[in-house]
């Protein structure tokens, strides 16, 4: 049987704001693998874990908790044994889910581990599932009812570092049969059409002219 890996993303800290997709995934894994900061092992500063076992008693199911440490050092070498939890993890379970706070393509560990099991194994790579969750940024703006972005508007997220840093760009809101020209492509740019509806086409270029309203072109950073 093909091993399943599921990158799941538990939203902002509230565990009604967990997705559905993330609580089925979750139910459906053999166990869970969560992120702690203790080099012990044990889950006394891990936010995750609280949010898992909350989740668990609410929604009524119960997983084996294998515990990944996860030193915030950046590491090359933290990352690759993090990875090593998850292969472990595999020599008796067929599928694992692997837990992130927020949501897993905003600054989260679940993409390093990635890039090293793309390389290792990439028959996991193609049965892995990223789950995407909600933002603590989205949360921020629906408690003060604020929008982030609104009209004409746009909406960026900076990171607070004193240097230059790489950049992903999203273009939305286009107008059928607009031409693209004039959007400059940086890094790596995908075309997405009609995602969870009818007719969803995802390609890994920028098309040349907008045909669905419900287009957005993400130029993804190198």
């Amino acid at each position: 049987m093909d091993k399943k890996l599921y990158m799941v993303s538990l939203g902002p800290g509230d565990i009604d704001l967990i997705t559905v997709k993330a609580l089925k995934a979750l139910q459906a894994s053999d166990a869970i693998c969560i992120p702690t900061k203790s080099a012990d092992q044990s889950f006394k500063k891990s936010l995750t874990h609280k949010i898992v076992k909350a989740l668990m008693l609410e929604h009524n199911f119960t997983k084996p908790l294998i515990p990944v440490y996860t030193p915030m050092h950046f590491k090359k070498e933290d990352w690759q044994y993090q990875v090593d939890v998850l292969y472990d993890g595999f020599k008796t379970h067929d599928s694992l889910s692997f837990v992130t706070l927020g949501d897993s393509a905003v600054y989260s560990t679940v993409y390093y581990l990635l890039d090293i099991i793309k390389v290792q194994r990439p028959k996991l790579y193609c049965n892995t599932e990223v789950i995407a969750g909600v933002t603590s940024f989205s949360q921020a703006s629906a408690k003060v009812k604020k929008p982030l972005c609104v009209g004409d508007s746009r909406f960026e997220i900076i990171p607070l570092l004193d240097k230059e840093v790489p950049t992903t760009t999203v273009y939305m809101r286009p107008k059928i049969g607009l031409d693209t020209k004039n959007i400059v492509e940086r890094g790596e740019i995908y075309t997405f059409e009609n995602m969870n509806y009818q007719g969803e086409n995802i390609t890994s270029y920028k098309k040349s002219k907008v045909d669905k309203y419900m287009t957005l072109f993400i130029d993804f950073f190198k």
